[in-house]
């Protein structure tokens, strides 16, 4: 009887491991959405009010929620107390941090290099150019999404269920 109950709990444990890691591709694929709003954002603020960075931060926190919101309040409360000497250090002591995605760390790092570095239309193209690779890695990431996501979850199982009869 032991023995099946731990061969269950191999299995279940395993499920939830194949399960977990669809879970976060559906994550990752929300956050780079949120993300893609939030330089839309910044890119059409910047681009008609001159809103200064602290305030455009905070606007683009209030668009969403969750990890990407926080991060923009987050960068908007350091850009208004001036605890680093650039956006770009700024953004990188946040993301230290924070548990985000690769692909969300490598576009956020990306975009502090440009935002309040350099003159207003060298600013709109790199938020154009962190767009554009949110927006390309986004395709990437959906291509195929639904199957690799099943394909996670079975593998879960069938591993487990393998581990279960190899150790019974």
């Amino acid at each position: 009887m032991l023995r099946l109950i731990g061969a269950g709990c191999i299995v279940a444990g395993s499920g939830v491991f194949g399960f977990a890691m669809a879970a976060a591709s559906r994550k990752e694929e929300r956050q780079l959405r949120q993300l893609l709003g939030a330089l839309e954002y910044l890119s059409c603020e910047l681009s008609y009010r001159l809103t200064p960075l602290p305030q455009l931060c905070a606007g683009a926190a209030a668009g969403g929620s969750g990890g990407i919101s926080d991060f923009f309040l987050e960068l908007g409360q350091a850009l208004d107390r001036q605890s680093e000497p650039d956006v770009q250090s700024c953004v990188r002591a946040i993301l230290a941090k924070r548990v985000l995605p690769a692909s969300v760390m490598a576009i956020l790092t990306e975009m502090g290099q440009t935002l309040g570095r350099f003159d207003l239309p060298g600013q709109l193209r790199g938020l154009e150019l962190s767009i554009r690779e949110t927006e390309r890695v986004l395709r990437i990431l959906r291509e195929g999404a639904p199957q690799r996501r099943r394909s996670w979850q079975t593998l879960g199982l069938c591993v487990g269920a393998a581990l279960a009869i190899l150790f019974l």
